[in-house]
């Protein structure tokens, strides 16, 4: 997913961030749920208690569904443990200036 623009901001102890700019053939997840350019997702980052995290998303995408709605994604936080890493390589450019 590409987003040409983002925007934060904090809410009490909630960080928002308000996303615009996706191109027309970004999904939303691996089951392919479109986001048009006219897209804007709105995330909301609340830690609720130590070791608990909930990310609410609304995706308000009038080209692409008839109303906004909200996910919400809950975390566990595990102390003393690896993170998986995430790499995205689309449009990925700076390889190219690694040593071999």
């Amino acid at each position: 997913m590409v987003v040409r623009y983002s925007t934060g901001h904090w809410e009490g102890d909630t960080l928002v961030v308000e996303s615009v700019g996706f191109r027309d053939d970004t999904w939303l997840d691996v089951l392919g749920s479109p986001l048009s350019e006219k897209g804007k997702l709105i995330e909301r980052w609340h830690r609720t208690d130590f070791g608990h995290l909930e990310i609410d998303v609304t995706v308000d995408d009038p080209k692409a569904y008839t109303k906004p709605f909200t996910v919400r994604v809950s975390h566990q936080l595990t102390l003393n443990q690896e993170l998986i890493e995430f790499i995205c390589n689309e449009n990925e450019r700076s390889s190219q200036h690694f040593d071999p």
